[in-house]
């Protein structure tokens, strides 16, 4: 983990109707790190995310990346710095195969006939998406295999592989534990190890706060939209961060609705 934030998110704010959602929100990813985001039921942390994604609009506030000011009027400029986001559901096809998955929208292609036509790449699609899958360390039969006949497991691994593919820098996932099973949770995990040591940073959003004191450099709590404390993981406890969800911080005063 480096000493200069690869994200810097200063002062966000954000409202839907007379609902403030963001009240001035902070938060620093750094080169390397897995941050947990953590909190209760409307904290705020996937819409702070959506923001930082490129999905939602921010009233107020400003993003960095790299140390330069950037903004993202929607997904395409997030993902072009290699931003990518990972809902719950996955947002994989099961009547797909892996390799159309993965490059889902974004086939490469060649032109022919002076430009007039557009050839898809299927074995360049095949072969990519074996490199991918494999430096997951995901064991799959043929990257033509149906998403729908995969665990929840490889389907995670689908959406991963496709993060990768357009050479994320920072991977968001959203509640990634909340419908797999136990084993494909520890397979998770060892996902996001193997991200982390292949250069990319994560975020994840999670109520499950084991996974997050297991594997995250440091966690991040918000209440009440707002961010009330970021510790290192070794610095902390699960009592203290369940203590900081539930109360907020010790001394501070008690936020609204």
């Amino acid at each position: 983990m480096g000493d200069v934030p690869l994200v810097e998110m200063k002062g966000i704010f954000k409202s839907f109707g007379a609902v403030r959602a963001l009240r001035g929100v902070d938060l620093e990813l750094y080169p390397r790190e897995i941050l947990g985001l953590v909190g209760d039921n409307a904290a705020g942390k996937s819409t702070l995310m959506k923001i930082l994604s490129g999905a939602l609009p921010m009233d107020r506030g400003e993003i960095r990346f790299d140390g330069a000011r950037v903004h993202f009027p929607g997904p395409r400029e997030a993902r072009a710095h290699g931003i990518e986001m990972i809902y719950q559901d996955f947002a994989v096809c099961g009547n797909l195969d892996m390799s159309d998955n993965v490059f889902m929208g974004r086939w490469p292609s060649r032109k022919i006939l002076g430009g007039l036509v557009n050839i898809v790449q299927d074995r360049a699609i095949a072969r990519r998406t074996v490199e991918l899958i494999g430096r997951l360390r995901i064991d799959v039969s043929t990257p033509r295999t149906l998403v729908e006949t995969l665990s929840g497991g490889q389907r995670q691994a689908v959406a991963i592989a496709r993060a990768l593919a357009f050479n994320a820098r920072v991977v968001i996932m959203d509640e990634p534990t909340a419908s797999i099973s136990v084993k494909a949770i520890r397979e998770l995990l060892n996902l996001m190890e193997e991200l982390k040591a292949q250069g990319v940073s994560i975020i994840i959003i999670t109520h499950r706060l084991q996974d997050v004191m297991e594997t995250a450099d440091r966690v991040m709590v918000m209440r009440s939209g707002e961010r009330v404390d970021c510790k290192k993981v070794a610095d902390t406890s699960l009592d203290e961060i369940i203590q900081l969800i539930v109360r907020g911080k010790p001394g501070a005063a008690a936020s609204g609705a």
